[in-house]
């Protein structure tokens, strides 16, 4: 079993557990049973998967009962005698399910793609933890975001891809709180498990702590690596925990030693029991094996831990999941994210002070790396390929994993190009990168699949070693699928189906254990790095998808009024002394007429009645005379019939109808998104007489400048008034 408690020691900046705990509104005092449910619940919980009474496994493993598991249990074993017991009955009595974001969510007809993601910030965050009761979920003291669906917890190497996108939306205090989170869980648990729950805690996920910290130090700079210290150096111990004492040719937990006393790395899981969020899938699995049960259940576990839950990667057979051997190999990301590790701490400890921990932990990091280059590299398929550390030779299976190293800046410049074209040819689809070569396995890691986070590591990867324009094509081919999905389903996926050439609203079929998830962190996070490092790729795609690209309409002023904060320039404003005016002598008020009882004013001795004007005359308008000048009047009040257009300045920009005139807006462009063309204005320039209409003309072919004819004599232009 996992050793609990932390795995570091000295000073940290990370205030301890009781503390964290306290922070998060969970009461120190209460100590929280660590147990997984099908342990703290045995036998009540396999009877709960056995009769199905929920359609997803996972959330039996979620609910939370009503009392302490040892009164729940004598509760069960008691009611269960009777003739007329309801197991369904008795569930709904003691267990209710814990409250969440149901992502449900679905675009406004005016959301784009932008704003989606940043919307689902919002749906997907969850405050810092309150503890509850029995509950499976792991209390964090800091906010944090959650991949979606039915993942309503905080995943380990899932988050990672997911600060991507926190970082570039610029939410750098929600991206340092979910780092924070992590370091919280090494300090309790010694590790940072699987995800936030007690079922969990038996495994890890590959670790992606040391890039996380890489990622918050793009912004908070060096204080960020002093700072999580010795979380990092936890992490490391967790990993390694055995290397000293393990023989030849043998394994402990996370650590094999070859023949030749390299020190590698496999997944590995505590337990060797069915996972409580797929247990009777898990049960099902292990009876058609015909192996030992336990090995089957600790092969399982050990491919949660990768990530990829689950690929032909790790299937003996290629195709059947009950031929699982996931502990038996030596994993492409693992072998090469622990000399990260090491890179890291060497950093760390350099800052710190301590050269000879940093030259340690380099000289570490050059002997992992050379021997992941030397193992792990199959000259023959011209790619990264996991190891079968029992029977000495690689797997042959082809993965998006061989872009790792290259991602990890840790290949051979001769190794990178070889990679290159094994992707290019093997890996490439009309939707970006697939998982894996093999096709019909079931499993949800395999063709036709593909991934955001190998998506990611592959454009980074490529374009670190020159490959420029593979890496631009990925990224638009991924882009393209993605937002086409959106476009039509108005949602983004946990995966998408890179091999139709038809765009599914569903993503594709899926495969793996559970339906298709929407939200989604890691995608909502790459895809929005993508978009931001290829606006060129990204404009071909939203052309083509211009419903995933409509301007967001702003709100009209005001909006919240009462929520808008006065800065200390407008309280300033406010109190500058006040002017005081001298008031302009009014003309006193005449008395005005005095009103009789029927309605008639009456004047008064002292009212003067004004005369009558003169009676208008009655006769047709007089043609003026033509010697008399005409009256002055200013080019706005009258035009001349007469005069010619004017002449705009040479260097005057073009009005909007003279470039229609001229050119036409590319026909793939939406018009909603089109930026109206401005003009500046001349500095100086009075406004100029717009030119009378002229009559039509017979003469079709007559010239532009001809004279206009004059305007009829029954309107003649009005005189100026005074």
């Amino acid at each position: 079993m996992h050793k609990d408690g932390p795995a570091s020691s000295g000073s940290s900046p990370v205030p301890p557990a009781d503390a964290l705990l306290s922070d998060a509104a969970a009461p120190a005092a209460l100590a929280q049973d660590l147990r997984p449910p099908s342990i703290a619940l045995d036998g009540l919980f396999q009877a709960i998967g056995e009769a199905h009474i929920y359609t997803d496994a996972k959330t039996a493993a979620d609910a939370i009962p009503d009392e302490a598991p040892a009164d729940l249990m004598a509760q069960y074993n008691l009611a269960r005698q009777r003739p007329d017991f309801s197991l369904k009955d008795f569930v709904a009595q003691h267990f209710t399910l814990p409250e969440r974001k149901t992502v449900s969510y679905q675009r406004t007809p005016d959301e784009n793609v932008r704003d989606y993601i940043v919307g689902m910030w919002e749906v997907l965050s969850r405050p810092p933890d309150t503890q509850v009761a029995y509950s499976s979920q792991l209390p964090l003291p800091f906010t944090y975001v959650v991949p979606g669906g039915r993942f309503s917890e905080l995943y380990y190497w899932d988050s990672y891809f997911t600060m991507i996108g926190l970082y570039e939306n610029q939410k750098i205090d929600l991206m340092r709180d979910m780092v924070r989170d992590m370091a919280s869980m090494i300090d309790r648990y010694g590790h940072i498990p699987n995800g936030s729950r007690t079922y969990y805690l038996s495994r890890s996920q590959a670790p992606f702590f040391s890039l996380m910290v890489d990622l918050l130090a793009m912004h908070d700079g060096q204080v960020a690596y002093t700072t999580f210290l010795p979380e990092l150096q936890a992490e490391y111990d967790y990993w390694m925990d055995g290397q000293d004492s393990v023989a030849p040719g043998g394994a402990y937990r996370h650590v094999v030693r070859l023949p030749d006393g390299t020190i590698m790395n496999r997944h590995w899981d505590d337990r060797d029991t069915p996972r409580d969020e797929s247990y009777p899938q898990d049960i099902a699995t292990a009876a058609e094996s015909g192996r030992p049960k336990n090995e089957v259940y600790r092969d399982l576990r050990a491919g949660s831990e990768t990530g990829w839950d689950f690929s032909s990667r790790w299937l003996a057979d290629g195709h059947t999941l009950s031929t699982i051997h996931t502990t038996e190999l030596l994993t492409v990301e693992l072998n090469f994210l622990i000399p990260h590790l090491q890179q890291t701490l060497a950093h760390a400890y350099d800052l710190k002070g301590n050269k000879e921990e940093a030259a340690r932990y380099a000289h570490l990091a050059e002997e992992r790396i050379s021997a992941a280059q030397r193992i792990l590299w199959d000259e023959r398929r011209a790619a990264y390929i996991d190891y079968d550390w029992k029977k000495g030779e690689s797997t042959s299976i082809l993965s998006g994993a061989t872009v790792v190293p290259l991602f990890l800046q840790m290949a051979t410049p001769e190794q990178a190009k070889a990679v290159s074209e094994t992707v290019r040819k093997n890996l490439l689809k009309v939707g970006g990168l697939i998982a894996t070569e093999r096709t019909n396995s079931g499993q949800q890691w395999d063709s036709p699949n593909g991934w955001a986070p190998l998506q990611w590591m592959a454009v980074k990867g490529f374009n670190q070693y020159g490959y420029d324009q593979l890496a631009s094509d990925i990224a638009a081919r991924w882009m393209g699928r993605v937002i086409g999905t959106y476009e039509k389903s108005g949602v983004l996926l946990e995966k998408y189906d890179v091999v139709n050439p038809y765009i599914s609203p569903k993503g594709g079929k899926g495969g793996g254990e559970y339906p298709m998830q929407i939200g989604f962190g890691w995608t909502n996070g790459t895809l929005l790095g993508l978009m931001n490092r290829y606006p060129q790729n990204t404009r071909v795609v939203l052309d083509r998808n211009p419903a995933a690209d409509q301007p967001s309409p702003l709100p009209l002023p005001p909006m919240n009024a009462y929520g808008v904060q006065s800065d200390a320039d407008a309280l300033n404003r406010y109190t500058q002394p006040t002017v005081t005016l001298t008031p302009r002598p009014v003309a006193p008020t005449p008395t005005l007429p005095q009103v009789s009882s029927v309605g008639a004013s009456a004047p008064t001795a002292t009212t003067e009645v004004p005369p009558a004007p003169a009676p208008a005359q009655a006769t047709a308008p007089a043609t003026p005379p033509t010697e008399a000048p005409a009256p002055s009047a200013t080019p706005a009040e009258i035009a001349t019939p007469t005069a010619p257009a004017a002449q705009p300045a040479a260097n005057a920009p073009s009005t909007p109808a003279a470039q229609d005139a001229t050119s036409a807006a590319p026909a793939s462009a939406p018009a909603a998104s089109q930026p109206a063309p401005s003009t500046a204005p001349e500095a100086a320039t009075p406004p100029t007489a717009q030119p009378a209409p002229a009559a039509p003309s017979s003469d079709a072919t007559a010239p532009a400048n001809q004279q206009a004819a004059p305007a009829s004599p029954a309107t003649p232009p009005q005189p100026a008034q005074p």
